[in-house]
């Protein structure tokens, strides 16, 4: 795509709503009620609005490379905050993807000055026992999901005003369109994959306390 479509596009992206409801523009400018807080990676192609099929308004979103829940990314925090105690969104969706750059680059030890910083909480957030399960890059993905999950209902924020908010994970799959919705106790038939995350998050609690 051209610079010179964006234009149009904006164009097209008018007359779409505007067909449906002449006054959607101006019910818009009034102010934003979503229900979800999306925590999404910032892949071009996986947009949270556009993967299901959402009008604007109904979700507030917060994008990372690899859907990370970092406790001193001030950013983030102050989407948190803003999405549970203004917005008072009824769920939160961290939502990863198949074929992430981010998890698998962090999977590889990619040491890039431009990158290493952020991939190091991402590293964080894969597991350890490289050689003891078939870690393919979907599993990768979606252990990637669940920690951030775990991680999230630990932050202070989501503590102090998040009661009575579900935390939400899903993975979506670039290759059939499908977003998989999952809750901890449908996520996997193996226990293990759960108990592994937690005993990661007492690892690294462990070694940030010392």
């Amino acid at each position: 795509m051209e610079l010179r479509d964006l234009k149009q596009k904006n164009i097209n992206f008018q007359k779409k709503w505007l067909k449906d409801d002449p006054h959607f523009f101006e019910k818009m400018k009034e102010g934003q009620d979503p229900d979800f807080l999306v925590v999404a990676c910032s892949d071009s192609r996986v947009c949270p609005t556009t993967i299901t099929d959402m009008p604007p308004g109904h979700m507030f979103i917060h994008r990372n490379i690899a859907n990370q829940v970092v406790e001193s990314d001030e950013s983030f925090e102050a989407s948190l905050y803003y999405a549970l105690v203004h917005l008072k969104v009824k769920y939160i969706l961290i939502k990863g993807h198949t074929g992430c750059g981010g998890v698998q680059a962090a999977w590889d030890h990619n040491e890039e000055d431009g990158l290493k910083s952020w991939l190091a909480h991402v590293k964080n957030s894969l597991p350890t026992d490289r050689e003891s399960r078939d870690w393919t890059p979907e599993k990768l993905s979606k252990f990637n999901v669940l920690h951030q999950v775990e991680k999230l209902k630990e932050h202070p924020v989501y503590q102090k005003y998040g009661e009575g908010v579900p935390i939400i994970g899903a993975l979506f799959d670039l290759g059939s369109g499908e977003l998989d919705v999952f809750d901890l106790d449908t996520l996997t038939n193996d226990s293990s994959a759960l108990n592994e995350v937690k005993d990661r998050l007492s690892n690294n609690a462990t070694r940030e306390a010392r």
